[in-house]
């Protein structure tokens, strides 16, 4: 989570209109379902993100072996930090690894770049190293890089055919929200025209190829910038009743309507096929408007057991989610984006969580 979020879903407000008009009226109810644990439906698949932009956090091989503790499996590295990636031999846990915007350009133009990236940072750990997916850029469509990620997408999986990987590791990008023009009802989910100059071929490379389309999902800062228009309940997995009707379709919960309205937008232009993994979703515990410890630990906890249910445009089917973050960073700016750790850099946590 590198940019600042805060005016990222303005394209969900009319969703957040119909959410005002049914807002739940029996607090006390919604409150205490928030301290319930949901029983997931099926298989889920929970990651944690691993940004490393703090300068008192602990060792990258201290670090791997938190995550075996707690019996997360999953993680997403924004860039091929050796230390980490030495680390993660022999554990198991699948990685996300991203290609760091300011490398886009090169990739793109130069097949040989992509091969020696690919070399150094891929081929040279695996297979002791269970990489995943290879992330070309986060939350660069639209934007001056968005030009360059279909071809180093392209570029990187030629790289890695060359290698021998391209059956194992799927090549995708990831997107903020923000690519939606259209989110409400979620059925009319559609991607904005500036988006899909650069996401229609990309969709389609990724339908070709059986990868999956990464979104970074935050109901969070949907709220902040629409607290006239959403109740905090829809936002934190907590309201007792169904809040958006969409046809046959009914949400109970803001992340579930954004998935389903990326799902909608991916339909339209044929990437109906095109699972989406939510590469980021997370609540901060401070400094910010609702960020507290107790409304953290309730969106987080309800996440983790939400996601194997999938949404309700794909029941049943479970959404692999990575959660945002595993340290709080102290040099992020704003303030608010330092606080998004389920730990601190002590390694205590910030909250009980169970990732099991």
């Amino acid at each position: 989570m590198y940019i600042s979020r805060q005016s990222r879903d303005k394209s969900l407000l009319e969703l957040f209109s119909m959410a005002n008009r049914n807002k739940v009226s029996r607090v006390a109810i919604a409150l205490l379902l928030g301290l319930l644990i949901a029983i997931p439906t099926g298989v889920k698949s929970i990651g944690v993100c691993y940004g490393m932009n703090g300068n008192n956090l602990p060792q990258p091989s201290a670090v791997v072996n938190l995550y075996k503790s707690k019996s997360i499996n999953a993680m997403r590295l924004y860039g091929p930090n050796q230390d980490a990636l030495q680390a993660l031999k022999g554990s198991n846990i699948q990685l996300i690894l991203d290609v760091p915007k300011n490398d886009l350009q090169s990739l793109a133009s130069n097949p040989s770049a992509a091969n020696d990236w690919v070399q150094q940072n891929v081929k040279a750990y695996s297979p002791d190293v269970s990489f995943k997916y290879i992330a070309v850029g986060n939350e660069v469509i639209t934007g001056d890089y968005a030009q360059y990620v279909l071809p180093a997408m392209r570029n990187i999986y030629s790289a890695l055919s060359s290698a021998g990987l391209q059956n194992q590791i799927k090549v995708s990008t990831a997107v903020a929200t923000s690519v939606l023009e259209k989110s409400s009802p979620p059925s009319d989910g559609v991607f904005s025209s500036d988006a899909l100059t650069y996401l229609s071929p990309i969709v389609q490379f990724l339908a070709s190829n059986g990868a999956p389309l990464l979104v970074n999902v935050y109901p969070y800062f949907s709220y902040v910038d629409n607290q006239g228009q959403i109740d905090i309940n829809f936002a934190l997995f907590t309201s007792s009743e169904i809040v958006v009707h969409d046809g046959q379709y009914n949400y109970q919960n803001l992340f579930d309507a954004i998935v389903d309205a990326v799902y909608a937008a991916l339909e339209k232009v044929g990437g109906s096929t095109v699972p989406i993994v939510v590469s980021e979703s997370g609540w901060p515990s401070a400094d910010g408007t609702a960020a507290t410890i107790n409304n953290a630990q309730t969106y987080n906890q309800n996440l983790i057991n939400h996601v194997g249910q999938g949404t309700p445009r794909r029941p049943g089917k479970a959404i692999e989610t990575y959660i945002f973050e595993m340290f709080n960073e102290n040099q992020k700016q704003p303030p608010v984006e330092q606080n998004f750790g389920l730990f601190y850099p002590s390694m205590q946590p910030v909250y009980p969580i169970n990732f099991t």
